[in-house]
């Protein structure tokens, strides 16, 4: 058994009590925290490791609810052309203009990204939205899945199928030929994802299930067509024991999703902007989870009443909708991002506190995935994820209310040291991965990609 002890540090523990502990020694073996207290009253193992962590600010692991595998390489592009043509692009690659070589460089790409910027956990979608998933075969599921194992991290893949009608058509990854997709290939390829990769507290890879949300009117469509796939869907998640989100919700597919018996305690719907009074109360009813993204898009064109669903008892983690076209995997960003947001709209500096936006992006963002008992926290028996930020900087003294400091003040670059289920990933901002080898590849991926769709011209400022 290895054991490792923090000394000296200042730990946000989000714990039950929510404390706060000044010389804090925080004690794991192997890959679950034993001990966290003052200094005073937690003795050290003998022959432990010692990571001194004066001027620090520990905190559990962060947990980005919400992202998109992709993204990572179509960052900025399309930013002079404006519109939809991010979109459009988005849909061009990953559909048609992307190899395994692509994926494989985004997924090592985005893994670097987050390990750096203290994102232990993060839910990523297959592809670029609700339209378009790379699951007409195993293969870059399974290159993402290579990624996160490689960087130490955990990563639930959100695998499923693309919006009705059917089929689908696709280039293949060699770029050989067409494809064309059915909805039952694509499921069948979910469900062997899922019977490889589902280990997300042991091997650090899980998959869960995702479909397109729809609208009262595309049901109307083919009502009987939709509702044989929310049952298949609905099938496999529960043969297999996964977790289910969607991408999207706004103005009134909460309560649909609930009349198609698909949201539950066991899904996380994210946007969800410009919701009824309908849709709120189908969210508490269900149980299920909301993920707000407070910097995406979507949250410009309507608002996520984050605040509200929570004082309903809704359960509410935030997102970052990963690293396009113009944010990135800095959850302090959008822990601040969100504050603003909300107090903006109330116009109340007091609508939501630094406690609330730290919440949403551990212990409730644990909540959301169904692994409250083990991560999210800084707690005896919980899995040792842990980041430490270092608090000797000019944007962090005086060295006062850590608390607030952390959510308000910090950023990406603050996280000096990250520990993965026990094992230290990064110290000193100084990882075991081929950080340029990383990113010559991804930009090598990206250039040839926009080559093979001609999309240079989305390169221009």
């Amino acid at each position: 058994m290895t054991t490792t002890a923090i000394t000296g540090t200042t730990a946000i523990t989000m714990d039950a009590a929510r404390r706060v502990i000044e010389n804090a020694t925080i004690v794991f073996a192997d890959d679950r925290i034993t001990a966290v207290g003052a200094a005073d009253d937690v003795t050290i193992p003998d022959g432990a490791e010692i990571i001194d962590g004066t001027g620090t600010l520990t905190l559990p692991g962060l947990i980005d609810s919400h992202a998109h595998a992709g993204h990572g390489l179509t960052r900025n592009l399309g930013a002079r052309a404006g519109g939809d043509a991010w979109f459009q692009a988005c849909e061009d690659l990953y559909t048609r203009g992307s190899t395994a070589g692509f994926w494989q460089a985004e997924a090592r790409l985005s893994a670097l990204e987050r390990l750096k910027a203290g994102i232990t956990t993060c839910t990523i979608l297959l592809g670029g939205g609700a339209d378009h998933y790379r699951t007409e075969t195993r293969e870059a599921g399974d290159l993402h899945c290579a990624a996160t194992r490689e960087a130490g991290l955990r990563t639930m893949l959100a695998a499923g199928v693309n919006r009705a009608p059917f089929p689908k058509t696709y280039r293949s990854l060699d770029q050989s030929r067409e494809i064309t997709l059915s909805f039952d290939e694509q499921l069948a390829v979910c469900a062997e994802l899922a019977g490889a990769h589902n280990d997300l507290l042991g091997a650090g890879t899980g998959v869960c299930l995702i479909m397109p949300v729809y609208q009262p009117d595309e049901v109307a469509e083919d009502p009987q067509t939709l509702r044989r796939m929310c049952r298949d869907v609905m099938d496999l998640r529960e043969k297999a024991g996964l977790l289910f989100t969607q991408d999207g919700h706004r103005n009134g597919s909460i309560e649909l999703a609930e009349t198609l018996e698909i949201i539950g305690p066991w899904s996380y719907l994210s946007h969800s902007v410009d919701l009824t009074e309908g849709d709120m109360a189908a969210a508490r009813r269900s149980g299920t989870s909301i993920v707000h993204n407070p910097s995406a898009i979507m949250s410009v064109y309507g608002r996520c009443p984050a605040p509200e669903l929570r004082d309903m008892g809704v359960n509410v983690a935030l997102g970052s909708d990963a690293a396009a076209p113009d944010r990135g995997y800095d959850m302090f960003r959008h822990m601040a991002q969100c504050l603003h947001y909300h107090r903006r709209h109330f116009r109340d500096p007091d609508v939501m506190m630094p406690i609330d936006v730290l919440e949403m992006c551990t212990i409730d963002a644990a909540r959301a995935i169904g692994l409250a008992d083990d991560l999210g926290s800084l707690e005896t028996g919980k899995k040792a994820d842990i980041i430490m930020l270092d608090r000797e900087q000019a944007h962090l003294y005086p060295p006062i209310m850590p608390l607030t400091a952390a959510a308000q003040f910090a950023n990406a670059g603050d996280v000096d040291t990250v520990i993965v289920n026990g094992k230290i990933r990064m110290r000193h901002r100084k990882t075991d991965l081929d950080e340029r080898a990383i990113l010559t590849s991804a930009a090598q991926e990206l250039t040839d990609a926009i080559a093979r769709c001609g999309l240079e011209h989305l390169l221009e400022e």
